[in-house]
């Protein structure tokens, strides 16, 4: 999933006018990345969430510190 798309690469599809349909695969695979990416990170932090309640529920603290700074990591990759 860590596929990297450049813009020039992309330039470069949409230049060749014979292969519009090149660029429109490029652009549909960066798009369908983009989404997946978002999805696994939306439920990375639902379960980080839900593990955090547990951890509350069961006062664990060490589950929940741990718990809390991968959530907190997560969350500062995204910025």
């Amino acid at each position: 999933m860590e596929n990297y798309y450049s813009y020039a690469d992309f330039m470069k599809a949409m230049a060749q006018t014979k292969k519009i349909s090149e660029a429109e695969k490029l652009l549909n695979e960066i798009y369908l990345d983009l989404f997946l990416k978002h999805i696994h990170r939306s439920q990375q932090e639902e379960q980080l969430m839900n593990l955090i309640d547990q951890a509350l529920d069961s006062n664990d603290r060490n589950a929940f510190s741990r718990y809390s700074q991968q959530l907190q990591a997560l969350k500062c990759e995204e910025s």
